[in-house]
């Protein structure tokens, strides 16, 4: 390992807790991936929109996954850990034990999941408001925050749930709680999900005004009144109760944690891009866009002053990078929305097993059936006639409507692989089209975006890549370390470690270009053609709706 500054010999572990699993790794100071594990979670859907997890079910799984990462690993190489979850709701007595979250009252389901969308009716009278925190998330509330969820468990689950808690955690905080004993919650997760004011704290007239004024009586014990930059060291460090569950030395620095998507936005903003040709080489790091894209997909864009984007939600200072101002826009499903076009259709037993034949994974199989289609035209041009507007499970940004449906238009009575293939095509275009228009959003309101820098699963997917730079017609950075989000857990560790003297020097430290993918400008006008009537998807649907409201 090259010298520097440092001694070799230096680890930090990483662990990730996604919507399906929870992955660990272990990183060195230079950001390389030396381990990796990961084991899946359970969830539960009690009903239609009703999404839930455990948390001991998560930090067993946790407990898997890191013990696998430091097998015959020296342990006083092992510097800090850091912990990225979904923004999931954690709820627990006042003796920090599972209380349920659901009408069967399994307390084993103790976690509203981060896309359940139980609480509409709430969100909408927390809307109706219009309170000044509204303004920080682009005016209107998701119903995935956590204030709707909260308003939901004190209404419907007042006895067995809401009366006998004593801790609401976002699930980031539950896990460095876990670890640390100490409850106090990260910026992140408080900024951006539960209304809190990095230069303000809590606002009571807003809890008192959505009816949770008993969140304020106790001076907001049960929501986190100790609030810790990400990245900043807690307590003593690792108890040696859960040193004994991780498998890790006792005493190592934990990390204040980050909600996933940030994590992954840490692991790639910070991109050294030098030698590239990047016109975001010569530009401050606010002209650059992170998307981090798996279940669904988060845009992070950062300033050095507020910019209020209507639909975006944000500004949250010091949420992602300490000093920059932090605007989030987001598709509420795509990975999972992929998936289901692909997995519904009629070929997919056979796609299933063509690919299995070629020891491929169905998208690889897919991408190379495109290929072999298109004849002599550019892949894209396989969608001239089928169109995808992608918001089956609302829309989160710019829109911020969650009453909107996908559409698909162009459909024939084939049923065949070629037909999936197109199908899945414009499934993947449409996912882009909606980072256009959020990229669009951003820029009326004043940012100034001219690279993406993509992370998550989707990221390893070529067509999906090639696709966001030729629809957005912006390079797209890859990063050397595909497992950007890991790497984003790790440089908390290592901040928290004190190796580095900033979250600025561990990201450009442990965050390498892998690839750059650049835009075909020769298509962009065919892309621009179908970007018109994208945005003509939603327009009618709304016409549909207001003819269907109409007398």
């Amino acid at each position: 390992m090259p010298g520097g500054d440092q001694e070799p010999g230096r680890y930090y572990v990483g662990v990730d807790v996604g919507t399906g699993s929870v992955r660990a790794a272990l990183v060195d100071q230079r950001g390389i991936l030396l381990a990796f594990a990961d084991q899946p979670i359970n969830k539960w859907e009690p009903q239609f929109n009703h999404h839930e997890q455990s948390s001991e079910d998560i930090w067993a799984a946790c407990c898997v996954v890191t013990k696998k990462v430091v097998q015959g690993i020296n342990s006083n190489q092992i510097r800090g850990l850091g912990f990225d979850a979904t923004c999931s709701l954690v709820v627990l007595d006042k003796q920090f034990r599972p209380l349920p979250v659901n009408h069967e009252g399994d307390s084993h389901r103790n976690i509203i999941m981060w896309l359940d969308h139980r609480a509409v009716s709430q969100v909408h009278r927390i809307n109706k408001t219009q309170h000044s925190v509204l303004q920080y998330v682009g005016g209107v509330m998701s119903v995935e925050m956590q204030a709707p969820k909260l308003l939901w468990l004190k209404e419907s689950l007042r006895e067995t749930c809401w009366d006998k808690a004593g801790h609401f955690f976002d699930l980031p905080d539950f896990l460095s709680w876990k670890a640390t004993g100490v409850t106090a919650r990260s910026l992140c997760s408080l900024v951006c999900k539960w209304t809190y004011s990095a230069e303000k704290g809590w606002d009571d007239s807003f809890w008192k005004m959505i009816g949770l004024e008993d969140l304020v009586a106790d001076n907001y014990s049960k929501i986190g009144n100790q609030v810790l930059p990400p990245g900043a060291s807690l307590g003593n460090g690792l108890t040696p109760e859960a040193a004994k569950d991780l498998g890790l030395p006792a005493g190592i620095a934990v990390a204040a944690s980050l909600i996933d998507a940030h994590a992954g936005g840490l692991g790639v903003i910070g991109t050294d891009v030098r030698g590239h040709g990047l016109a975001c080489e010569g530009q401050p790091v606010t002209s650059r866009l992170a998307v981090i894209c798996g279940t669904s997909s988060c845009h992070m864009g950062i300033s050095k002053d507020p910019i209020f984007v209507p639909g975006v939600w944000g500004p949250y200072f010091s949420a992602m990078v300490p000093g920059f101002w932090l605007n989030e826009g987001g598709q509420s499903v795509t990975g999972k929305l992929i998936d289901h076009m692909v997995q519904g259709h009629a070929a997919f037993p056979e796609l299933q097993a063509k690919a299995t034949a070629r020891c491929q994974s169905v998208y690889a199989y897919l991408n190379s059936h495109l290929d072999l289609i298109k004849k002599a035209q550019p892949v894209g041009f396989l969608t001239v006639d089928l169109h995808v507007w992608p918001d089956f499970h609302g829309n989160r940004s710019p829109l911020a409507d969650l009453t909107l449906k996908g559409m698909v238009t162009g459909l024939k009575l084939s049923q065949d692989l070629d037909d999936l293939a197109i199908l899945y095509l414009a499934t993947v275009q449409a996912i882009a089209f909606g980072t256009r228009l959020i990229i669009e959003a951003m820029e009326a309101a004043g940012h100034s975006i001219s690279t993406l820098f993509l992370c998550g699963g989707l990221s390893k997917n070529p067509l999906f890549v090639q696709m966001h730079a030729d629809i957005t017609g912006m390079p797209v950075v890859l990063s050397q370390e595909v497992e950007s989000v890991l790497v984003g857990a790790a440089i908390l560790g290592a901040c928290a470690s004190g190796d580095f003297t900033s979250v600025q020097e561990a990201m450009a430290r442990m965050s390498k270009v892998g690839k750059v993918v650049l835009p075909r400008l020769q298509d962009k006008r065919y892309y621009d053609k179908k970007y018109q009537v994208f945005l003509k998807l939603v327009e009618h649907q709304k016409e549909y709706a207001a003819i269907m409201k109409g007398d």
